[in-house]
């Protein structure tokens, strides 16, 4: 497969372990929320839901990313993922405040 650039050290490989490394978080946290399903009770599975499904949902944009990335570079025009960085965002808020709702309240 031919590289879309020259340079193996350019942006587009930096985001991609970036992202990798947000997947990884993700997934760890999703095994957080499982342990705690013996003290909470099962609303926690909607948390470990919440958790996988957007671990899944950056898994499988990488590609298309990367490649995106990667062309904008090549021809000089690279734009910015705002929208997958503002969706990753809203679900580290929305799983932040359900988590410590679930401590502080399904006790």
């Amino acid at each position: 497969m031919p590289r879309p650039h020259a340079d193996e050290g350019l942006q587009p490989e930096r985001t991609t372990m970036a992202w990798g490394r947000t997947l990884l978080s993700f997934v760890v946290v999703s095994a957080v929320f499982l342990r705690w399903l013996p003290q909470h009770g099962p609303f926690v599975l909607v948390l470990f839901g919440l958790a996988v499904l957007t671990a899944g949902s950056i898994y499988l944009t990488q590609r298309p990313r990367y490649a995106r990335s990667a062309r904008g570079i090549a021809r000089e025009e690279s734009a910015p993922e705002t929208g997958a960085v503002l969706a990753t965002a809203l679900a580290v808020l929305v799983l932040g405040a359900l988590g410590v709702w679930v401590v502080l309240v399904l006790v």
